[in-house]
């Protein structure tokens, strides 16, 4: 039976045994902790397969220096099986060459593994909430919503693939003053809808068309009773129903970019079960908020009529912020800081970690919301990893100009016009193809060009010409097979080397929170197939189809195979489709 524990997990694993050894041996001490033990292909594939700093972060442990113990720890790795060769480097770190015969192994566990090759059990056990989206709901879905929201569904898939427990969540800014605006707005299209000419809409209101569906159900729905009745009668009405309606719209637009989460959770639900009230009595018993009166703006002088109010601070500077922070208003309303952090300890109550994906304009919001789940930490006892991601908006372009915008919304394109346009797989795949704290443009005309300079096409298409091999390769009678593997020369292998690297990427990625690591690496895994490939089209025996030799065709038609799932998976994470053929 083949062993599907992948590669580099077997060789870490091999080198905690040499270690441990060492610890029997006293030369490293009893309880010697190896968190910062790393194992990864060298920067230069000329010095070896793999690469570790073990004897770099325990040589102080050691009592001794990095290559005195690098040369302890060589002396071991050499005689284990499947070691060609250990060397140490510079000041002490060490070189590992393979065997041929270990990347054979390693394209017979992807086959083995198939779907679940790169899955972690690094998270296993932890729950951690990711939310993500959150955006008020006032309309449909659009670019400024985009980018985070397909930055936060790939971590959340990422965290699984790592073993974690993830709760996909959204927050429903539903108690706000937005909210009346967008009672509002349906009001005067549900007047439209029942006979009366509204003229323009007035500055104020949400002018987008988005909200004439809305106001046509209601005139079905509640007749024209309400078209001159006072606000106090159809406000509280048109309020939950426009909300309502818009997030049965905001969850159309999400599922159209593959996005659906777990939980909803509401503000106005959260204030009216009093959630903030007992999180006020929570943190005034834990001595964290205090009755005192706010400093005046900095910087400037007050505004005239600013006098000093007391209110309910949470000692943020404790934190490291650098002011408190109210919680409520002066009129008794909660700030939106209170709600949040209200919010939060629900969150926590359910979750072993948080992790929030916001817009960049959020920056200035970090310092104290982090503060308060600090609080909440040391309050409760328990530590709550607590990590804000920020995204920044996407600038978008149809062939190097800005993008007109959409009359549907008023004035921003919508998620539901970029999907119709260029299909989601590409949407998403680019989103994920620069860091999420980095500036981007989507160009219309680029992300769907066919060339190389197009991240998108250039893995598909390395997917898809793996397809179309397999496919022609069952109609010549071909079939992959692992029978012969060791007819698979230097080029094929170090093709099998950068599929191997997927196991440590994802857990790499999970552990920084970064997915768009994974567009990184499938971009150069799919670079690497298109080299290979283009060795065929002047060397004929370089194909992965030889009609003349079987035993070399079987064997590289089960590398193809291996480094598509491996493309197949990477893309999964991405939640993007491995298309048959393109």
């Amino acid at each position: 039976m083949t062993d599907t524990t992948t590669l580099y997990a077997a060789h870490a694993a091999l080198i905690e045994t040499v270690l441990d050894a060492l610890v029997a041996e006293n030369v490293l001490p009893q309880g010697t902790s190896y968190a910062n033990v790393t194992l990864e292909p060298p920067r230069d594939p000329a010095h070896g397969d793999l690469a570790t700093n073990a004897a770099m972060v325990l040589a102080k442990s050691a009592g001794t220096n990095p290559r005195a113990l690098a040369e302890r720890i060589v002396a071991k790795l050499a005689a284990q099986p499947g070691i060609a060769g250990a060397e140490i480097a510079g000041p002490g770190f060490i070189n590992l060459r393979l065997e041929a015969g270990a990347w054979l192994g390693e394209l017979q566990a992807i086959a083995a593994l198939g779907a679940d090759y790169g899955r972690s059990v690094i998270g296993a056990g932890r729950r951690v909430n990711v939310e993500y989206v959150s955006a008020n709901p006032t309309g449909p879905m659009h670019m400024g919503h985009c980018r985070g929201a397909v930055v936060g569904d790939a971590l959340a898939t990422l965290l699984e693939w790592a073993g974690h427990q993830v709760i996909r969540e959204y927050y429903i800014n539903d108690a706000g003053g937005q909210v009346d605006v967008l009672a509002r707005s349906a009001h005067l299209r549900y007047r439209e809808a029942v006979g009366e000419d509204i003229g323009e809409i007035p500055a104020g209101l949400y002018p987008g068309d988005y909200l004439k569906p809305v106001g046509a159900a209601l005139a079905r729905e509640l007749g024209d009773r309400f078209r001159n009745a006072p606000e106090s009668d159809w406000l509280p009405i048109f309020r939950a129903e426009a909300v309502s309606r818009m997030m049965d719209l905001i969850k159309s637009d999400l599922a159209l970019l593959g996005i659906h989460h777990d939980v909803f959770a509401s503000e106005a639900a959260l204030q009216a079960a009093g959630k903030p009230e007992a999180a006020e009595v929570w943190l005034r018993a834990h001595d964290l908020v205090y009755d005192g009166v706010l400093e005046a703006p900095k910087g400037k002088a007050p505004p005239e009529d600013w006098e000093p109010v007391e209110l309910p601070l949470f000692r943020s500077t404790r934190f490291g912020d650098d002011q408190d922070r109210p919680i409520k208003k002066s009129n008794g309303a909660w700030t939106y800081f209170g709600a949040d952090l209200a919010y939060h300890l629900q969150k926590a109550e359910g979750a072993d970690e948080l992790i929030d994906i916001w817009g960049a304009d959020h920056a200035g919001t970090v310092k104290r919301i982090k503060a308060a789940v600090a609080a909440l930490s040391e309050g409760q006892g328990r530590a709550i990893p607590f990590d804000v991601k920020l995204v920044q908006m996407v600038q978008l372009m149809r062939g190097g100009e800005p993008a007109k915008m959409s009359k549907r919304s008023g004035n921003f394109i919508t998620i539901a016009d970029m999907v119709e346009e260029v299909g989601k797989d590409v949407v998403r795949f680019t989103m994920l193809t620069r860091k999420p704290e980095a500036q981007m443009e989507f160009d219309f005309e680029k992300v769907v060009e066919a060339s190389k300079d197009n991240p998108v096409f250039y893995v598909q298409y390395a997917h898809a010409r793996i397809r179309s091999t397999l496919r022609k390769a069952a109609e010549a009678g071909f079939a992959p097979s692992d029978a012969a593997l060791d007819r698979l020369g230097a080029e094929e292998l170090d093709l099998v080397r950068r599929a191997a690297q997927f196991p440590r990427e994802i857990e790499a990625a999970a552990r920084a929170r970064e997915p768009h690591r994974i567009a990184f690496y499938l971009y150069d895994l799919a670079a690497d197939l298109h080299s290979f490939w283009n060795l065929g089209n002047d060397r004929v025996e370089k194909r992965f189809i030889v009609e003349q030799d079987a035993e070399v065709t079987a064997a590289r038609l089960f590398l193809a195979a291996a480094i598509g799932q491996v493309i197949r998976n990477g893309l999964g994470v991405l939640g993007v489709e491995a298309v048959e053929s393109m």
